[in-house]
């Protein structure tokens, strides 16, 4: 745990790339330091940067939805972003951003060493599996370094659309059976 704080507390003061510019806070992510199961998102929004917490917004109330109905426990998991900063009108984070964060996460994987990482989203799937659409691999599992990969769509376009819930609730069993 202490070299898990001492790189949260490394992000809190990054300057690496323009989104440290403008946030208010960084969110490094949180949870369980020796979690099986790790959930990365794209980025904070602006619930998040207010309080640097991840997955507090819209779009965590209904991932805790998710987490609850597969009887998952928010604190044994780790959840964190791909960036840890917000990006401006919550567009995607830029690549060379990415870049610029990538380093903070490829760090939190090898120190948590989860079992599983649960990638959210397309952003998320393009940075670290190099595919393109979650659409055509979510509830597929990846290995990579002994973990398991396993993609789903964002909760908020859970949250938007019936079709896109239906499927993540595919994609939570799968993630419990594998947990």
């Amino acid at each position: 745990m202490p070299k898990l704080k001492q790189l949260a507390d490394k992000i809190k003061v990054c300057k690496k790339c323009r989104l440290s510019k403008k946030r208010i806070n960084a969110v490094p992510g949180e949870g369980d330091s020796k979690a099986k199961l790790m959930f990365i998102g794209e980025a904070p929004g602006a619930k998040e940067d207010e309080t640097g917490k991840p997955f507090i917004g819209m779009a965590g109330v209904f991932l805790d939805s998710l987490l609850k109905k597969y009887k998952i426990k928010r604190k044994n998991i780790f959840i964190t972003s791909i960036v840890k900063c917000r990006p401006p009108d919550n567009r995607d984070p830029k690549q060379d951003e990415i870049k610029a964060c990538k380093y903070f996460l490829n760090k939190q994987i090898k120190l948590i060493k989860p079992k599983i990482i649960v990638l959210l989203g397309d952003v998320v799937l393009r940075a670290l599996l190099n595919e393109k659409k979650v659409s055509q691999f979510h509830g597929d599992i990846f290995i990579k370094n002994k973990i398991k990969y396993i993609p789903t769509f964002h909760p908020a376009a859970g949250m938007r659309f019936p079709r896109i819930r239906k499927l993540m609730e595919d994609d939570f069993k799968i993630i419990k059976k594998n947990g």
